[in-house]
């Protein structure tokens, strides 16, 4: 089974809008490698059968490294890859839904922005993560909500399942951000846009080894 709680430290959001096709896997491997723990697929752009095939590659190679694999918004797609988790956004899936359809061993995170409540509220229907952000500019989501370090604390003070960060993480503004309660920050432009994706990776990794 799933050890649910392994929503920590790195979370790497390969979102194919930044790798293409031959570099999406080497990408991920390469963030692995250095530290990601948990990767999240993220495809807004290919057709089903491409986007079955890229996910069931990274699947592959998430098993073989001990990696958390996160499926972004498609249910179809988390049972044929047998993924670990799907990941909700408001416009998504209904919670209940996805746990209906994908049952009580795979992880369902839901995006809740800057609304604490929604978070509660995600809990209490039984999701196993929440995401929190954006907590800084970012050109990936330019006009996302902003969301503070006080959520956060206040988020761990009331809520018992992993808590995410997103949004314009650096290495530099991360620590920040954990020492605030953050259980895992996601990054994609700061991990996958970057020229050494591994360095990039580590660099991200070491805040949780301090």
């Amino acid at each position: 089974m799933v050890n649910k709680s392994r929503i920590a430290g790195l979370y790497a959001i390969a979102d194919t809008q930044y790798l293409d096709d031959a570099r999406l896997l080497p990408a991920v491997g390469k963030a692995i490698a250095g530290g990601a723990r948990v990767i999240q697929y993220r495809d807004k752009q290919h057709v089903a059968d491409s986007r079955l095939g890229q996910a069931k590659e990274i699947a592959k190679l998430c098993r073989q490294h001990g990696a958390l694999f996160i499926i972004n918004d498609d249910l179809d797609l988390a049972l044929k890859t047998q993924a670990d988790g799907v990941h909700l956004g408001r416009e998504d899936a209904a919670l209940a839904k996805a746990r209906e359809r994908l049952g009580p061993r795979t992880i369902i995170g839901v995006s809740c922005y800057n609304e604490l409540a929604r978070a509660e509220t995600a809990q209490a229907q039984g999701a196993d993560y929440i995401a929190f952000g954006r907590f800084f500019p970012s050109r990936t989501k330019p006009q996302a909500v902003q969301a503070s370090l006080d959520l956060l604390r206040e988020a761990k003070k009331k809520l018992r399942i992993p808590v995410v960060a997103i949004g314009g993480i650096t290495p530099e503004n991360g620590a920040a951000l954990i020492a605030a309660g953050a259980d895992a920050l996601a990054v994609i432009e700061g991990v996958f846009g970057q020229p050494d994706i591994r360095a990039a990776a580590e660099r991200y990794a070491r805040l949780f080894n301090n």
